[in-house]
């Protein structure tokens, strides 16, 4: 009787696994269709900003404290080059609502759906007495390779060493090696806004008033 009762506790704990997992499954089916039946987003056009009577160190500081404020980190900021570049930052997640680089729903989507990061690469360029800014937002998504999966109740370690209470980004020696970043079309939306803030901040300082500040979104 109490082999039976344990027996029958492990069939019920591997059925509600399985439910779990075909309804993750059944919810990223419906994410991606949503994805699929709406209206495909237009990609938008990145024009670079021209800002006068504005120096070049000055411009960089202040782009380099709005891409802070969106938790981007400064790889490398060479004011003679005109260039500022960032290190990966990985795609925010659905939680994580203080933060502002996904931008559009197809982008949040995105994010949620695969392991994505951007880089952010900016370009100050002279011309006259004006300073012309150009964006570019790189996207990669990782690719792993699959491990085998003997059943749907273990569908949690397709791809790292995980548990049904606990996911762990713990991958094997061969998985390591199968490991890449795939570049993707470049983020233009973020691009774009990076760019309206930069401007944003920079308006007052060329005409004389005071700068303005931003919140820490």
């Amino acid at each position: 009787m109490v082999m039976s009762k344990r027996n029958t506790q492990r069939s019920t704990r591997a059925g509600k696994l399985e439910w779990i997992a075909d309804c993750c499954t059944a919810l990223m089916t419906c994410a991606f269709a949503v994805a699929g039946c709406g209206q495909p987003q237009q990609k938008v056009v990145v024009v670079p900003i021209s800002v006068p009577d504005v120096s070049k160190a000055q411009a960089m500081e202040v782009a380099e404290d709005v891409l802070a404020r969106m938790h981007f980190v400064i790889e490398k900021a060479d004011v003679p080059s005109g260039l500022v570049r960032t290190r990966p930052l990985p795609g925010a997640q659905f939680f994580e609502l203080w933060r502002s680089d996904n931008v559009g729903d197809e982008n949040s989507l995105l994010a949620n759906l695969h392991t994505i990061r951007r880089t952010v690469e900016l370009d100050f360029s002279k011309y006259g007495d004006e300073l012309q800014i150009d964006c570019d937002v790189r996207v990669q998504r990782l690719s792993l390779p699959e491990r085998d999966v003997s059943s749907s109740a273990r569908v949690y370690g397709m791809f790292t060493r995980s548990s049904p209470s606990l996911q762990k980004m713990k991958f094997d020696t061969e998985q390591r090696e199968g490991m890449a970043w795939i570049d993707l079309e470049d983020d233009t939306a973020l691009a774009a806004m990076i760019l309206k803030r930069i401007e944003k901040r920079l308006a007052p300082r060329a005409s004389g008033e005071p700068p303005v500040t931003e919140s820490g979104t």
